[in-house]
């Protein structure tokens, strides 16, 4: 009699155990707040370095002064382009998104580029004249002074007029990051499916999130021309 009861005790107990192991499970996957995606994401595209390289290429081209990759990331730091990930669920791991470039923010780096570019320049510069024995000032406000004098124009505006494009076009990024369509979160994989639903749109995310933080890494192989899809890794941060 003993053995029965304690059999149909060590049964109950595995039963509840069972029921309770479920529950956390169903609490942890089904009902966690990780697991919407509902609101407004911002991310900084960083594009220092393409702006730093593709200076440096154009001073090398007109030989200018030697000049390292290291001198110019000095002087241009955090170049950032905001895009705006704008995500609601409808249903249980699904929803729709809409993103893109914030246009002002791309004039504003764009503005900046070209400023730190513009103050390197004249550093180079006048470190030029002073190697051609140039008796002159060669400080920052006597450079500026002698490119207005010589073209008309300030040296901010004579870069953006006859220097190099410092950054991807707006189009072009539009192109990388604007659109709008559905998503479903698989495991940690975030799939991407835009609205005209040509199959080289498609876009496949993986992403983390921590907290307020969704970090995306993209890759999708193009279904119409077998080509590979890739963006600067970025992390969005919830608003």
């Amino acid at each position: 009699m003993g053995k029965v009861i304690k059999n149909a005790v060590v049964t109950f107990l595995i039963l509840i155990l069972g029921t309770s192991t479920a529950l956390l499970v169903y609490i942890h996957f089904f009902t966690s707040k990780d697991s919407d995606l509902t609101g407004v994401w911002t991310a900084d595209i960083d594009v220092t370095e393409q702006a730093a390289v593709t200076a440096l290429d154009w001073l090398q081209d007109i030989e200018a002064v030697s000049v390292s990759m290291k001198d110019m990331e000095s002087y241009m730091q955090n170049l950032t382009i905001q895009v705006n990930l704008d995500m609601e669920q409808t249903a249980r791991l699904e929803g729709t998104f809409r993103s893109g470039i914030l246009p002002d923010s791309y004039d504003a780096c764009n503005q900046a580029a070209y400023e730190a570019f513009a103050s390197g320049f004249r550093e180079l510069l006048g470190e030029r004249l002073r190697m051609t024995g140039y008796e002159g000032g060669t400080e920052q406000e006597d450079v500026e002074a002698l490119v207005v004098d010589a073209f008309g124009m300030s040296t901010v505006s004579y870069l953006m007029s006859y220097g190099p494009k410092l950054l991807p076009s707006l189009e072009e990024l539009q192109a990388q990051y604007d659109g709008s369509g559905t998503y479903e979160v698989v495991e940690d994989m975030l799939v991407r499916q835009f609205d005209d639903g040509e199959p080289y749109e498609a876009k496949t995310e993986y992403y983390i999130r921590k907290d307020t933080s969704l970090v995306l890494s993209a890759e999708a192989d193009s279904a119409a021309s077998g080509s590979f899809y890739s963006h600067y890794p970025i992390v969005f941060t919830l608003k």
